[in-house]
Parts: C-alpha cells; sequence; structure tokens
C-alpha cells in the first residue's frame, strides 16, 4: 500500500544529471537561501513551472472562462507575494526561482533581522522559536503570504522572545 503522506513527489530531477552549469547554480542557490538540498531547490523550480503551464492551459479556454481562471491565479500569486498588484499575464511567465525563494520562511526570517544568517534561520524555525501570525510554524519551506509578512516573530513561550527589537539595533551596528 506505501505511506499515505507521500503518494507523489512535488519536484522533478533535472533530465541530465552532469551539466556543470546548472549544477554551479543550484549551488549558488543552496548558499544564498540556506537550503537544505538540492530536492528543496527542485521543488521550487517546479512549483514554478506548474504555475507557467497553468497560466498557458488558461489562454487556451474560451474568453470568459479564460478572463476567470487568470484572475484566480493572479490573486493567488499576489496574495503570495511573488507578484505584484497590476500584474499582466507576461508576468506570470517571467517568474523566476528567487521570487519563490523571497517569499519562504527561512529568508524572511533573516531579512527582518531576526537571525544572523539564513543557516540560524533555519535552526530557530525547525527548533520551534519562530511563529506567523501567532502560530508556530518548525518549517522552513513555509510561503509565507504577504498579508502575514508583518506578523513574523518569536513564540511566546522561547527564550528569544521580546528581544526582536535588541536582535535588530544589534543588526544595524
Amino acid at each position: 500500500m506505501g505511506d499515505p503522506r507521500r503518494l507523489k513527489k512535488k519536484y522533478k530531477k533535472p533530465s541530465h544529471p552532469f551539466q556543470k552549469k546548472r549544477i554551479e547554480e543550484e549551488l549558488k542557490y543552496l548558499g544564498e537561501y540556506g537550503l537544505r538540498n538540492k530536492r528543496e531547490f527542485w521543488k521550487h523550480r517546479t512549483q514554478i513551472g506548474n504555475f507557467r503551464r497553468q497560466a498557458r492551459h488558461i489562454r487556451t479556454l474560451p474568453a470568459e472562462r479564460q478572463q476567470q481562471e487568470l484572475e484566480i491565479l493572479m490573486q493567488k500569486l499576489i496574495r503570495l507575494g511573488i507578484l505584484e498588484e497590476g500584474a499582466e499575464f507576461e508576468d506570470i511567465l517571467l517568474i523566476e526561482v528567487d521570487d519563490i525563494l523571497n517569499r519562504r520562511l527561512q529568508t524572511l526570517v533573516y531579512k527582518k533581522g531576526l537571525a544572523n544568517s539564513v543557516y540560524h534561520a533555519r535552526q530557530l524555525i525547525v527548533h520551534g522559536h519562530i511563529s506567523v501570525g501567532g502560530k508556530k510554524v518548525d518549517s522552513p519551506s513555509h510561503l509565507v503570504l504577504k498579508e502575514e509578512e508583518e506578523s513574523i516573530q518569536f513564540v511566546e513561550s522561547s527564550p528569544f522572545h521580546g528581544k526582536e527589537a535588541e536582535l535588530i539595533a544589534e543588526k544595524e551596528v
């Protein structure tokens, strides 16, 4: 029967395993965003491919349905913070891996100044010190919605709680 939680992969492997240029690009992203392994990078790259595929499929629909479906997809991407308000159809096709990786909780914790590095941010998240919207989140790959971005903070039970201002001020000095 198999494990019910693992019905299918959420990523596609590269078709050619040994391409120097691709491997160097993946390693650059792994270091810059503190990803654990290439599987995390492939997962987000596959997400972008799914958004693009969905957008191309929408173009084949009848005009009235096309407008509805495009609006739904655009609102989803705007809510995630991947696209800006007033984006066009072509903007969906121009989404880069950076756009999704910048919306990860791990990256936002680091950019907000709650951690000294992206690796430190990952450790804080995995150890249960970070909450989003009052809920503890222990997944560094959690995609944070645009409206939830301001509510990223330490969990009340964390020893770091209440020290956000000190950490941010310390980083600025």
